[in-house]
């Protein structure tokens, strides 16, 4: 028993340490470039390329359909079963590219027919390449066997020459076009390479999956899929709805606070994605197992995620000055507003994502989301037109935080009190 619990904490540890690393090529990568690239492309460029960014990202959910949870937890429930993770992952893969068809529809008439995206097309199109690397890069899979290592080196190489060829070929605003191309390459290269990784490593055997396996699978994910579009409506539709009202400029005043912001919060995110299917293996074994693993989530990082957001607050101005540049004196305000966003989406990816997800509280989770979706469009639309980027920042953090209010109290109300030793 002390033997398994330590081979365990040791597969724990290498997932974290794996999937550390892939968050390094994921997020410390464009934060190399960052401050780089705010100053070569000007807060015109640089918010174009975050609206353009937003718009593909409503492609991106519709493709994910919820499947970075659901099937991350399916396969790791029977990462047992070869036979049936073959069939969750050509389920999951074939649903993927269906729904990727339908997206490449949807955004070409869109293009088209709508001049805001006309005038700009090929920024639409380039930002486009993203999805379809997404849809490749079955991350859910890797996840869900706890098997990160050659993924996680795939996706840092590519990461990595992507980087060096920014600074390299990057000199001046007109070369936004060429930024979208080598960032949307980066990420097909990567899931190409990986699904050519998952049929000779791991000897998946691709085939048609049963009706019944996709239509199972498409159940599985509905819930998570309705929490993920609720969701975007105020994370990515917050860069979006401020681009209708606002310059490219504005947007790019905001865009950038909010990257500062992200890169924060993701230095501990990393944590999040790790435990996920270990946490869904917990719960699904023992509920007061589950439990008292997050626990001790909530409190060894906890502290940390609070006073990462307290730095954000009290050096807001310095940050954005060094970071980004006296171009960007307008995004100082927005990091103030926003700085406590990193550990409020903590708390609610524990109460939610870890526990909610795992506890069968999926309808619970959703109509929490949808719900203060909804508000923060309201607030949006009423705030947006008159205070443009500060209206959009004000918004996040009252969405943000009717959100963790909501999905704690939603816990209590199920008897469920996370901070203290109960039955469950």
């Amino acid at each position: 028993m002390i033997i398994k619990k330590i081979k365990k904490n040791r597969e724990l540890l290498q997932n974290f340490t794996a999937l550390s690393i892939l968050q390094i090529s994921n997020y410390i990568f464009p934060l190399i470039t960052f401050p780089y690239l705010v100053r070569v492309l000007g807060p015109e460029k640089f918010g174009l390329i975050n609206f353009a960014g937003a718009f593909v990202g409503y492609f991106g959910i519709l493709t994910d359909y919820g499947f970075n949870l659901s099937a991350t937890r399916e396969i790791s429930i029977h990462r047992d079963d070869k036979k049936k993770i073959a069939q969750i992952f050509n389920s999951v893969i074939i649903i993927k590219s269906s729904l990727f068809l339908l997206s490449s529809v949807i955004i070409t008439i869109l293009i088209i027919s709508i001049p805001l995206f006309r005038g700009d097309y090929l920024t639409y199109f380039l930002s486009f390449g993203v999805v379809l690397g997404n849809v490749l890069f079955p991350v859910w899979f890797f996840q869900g066997i706890e098997k990160m290592k050659y993924i996680t080196l795939l996706n840092f190489t590519f990461k990595f020459i992507t980087t060096i060829l920014i600074f390299i070929l990057i000199i001046k605003p007109a070369d936004y076009h060429l930024l979208i191309f080598l960032n949307s390459l980066s990420f097909i290269l990567t899931g190409v390479v990986s699904i050519i990784i998952i049929k000779f490593v791991f000897k998946m055997a691709f085939q048609f999956p049963l009706k019944s396996e996709i239509v199972y699978q498409l159940k599985e994910g509905w819930y998570i899929f309705l929490s993920t579009i609720a969701i975007s409506l105020y994370t990515i539709s917050n860069t979006f709805i401020l681009g209708l009202f606002a310059s490219n400029t504005v947007v790019g005043y905001f865009s950038a606070a909010d990257k500062i912001r992200s890169a924060v919060q993701n230095v501990y995110s990393t944590i999040s994605q790790t435990i996920y299917p270990h946490v869904s293996s917990l719960f699904n074994k023992s509920m007061g197992e589950g439990f008292a693993f997050i626990r001790k989530i909530l409190k060894n990082f906890g502290v940390i995620s609070f006073l990462f957001s307290l730095c954000l607050l009290v050096f807001a101005k310095q940050i954005i000055l060094v970071v980004l540049g006296e171009r960007y004196f307008n995004s100082i305000i927005v990091l103030q507003i926003i700085s406590f966003l990193p550990f409020l989406i903590f708390l609610s990816n524990i109460f939610g994502i870890q526990v909610m997800l795992n506890i069968n509280m999926k309808k619970e989770f959703t109509r929490v989301i949808v719900i203060s979706s909804l508000i923060n469009l309201i607030a949006s639309f009423i705030l947006v037109p008159l205070f443009f980027h500060v209206g959009t920042a004000v918004s996040v953090l009252l969405t943000e935080t009717i959100v963790t209010l909501y999905m704690y109290l939603m816990l209590v109300s199920k008897k469920i009190h996370i901070f203290r030793k109960v039955n469950v």
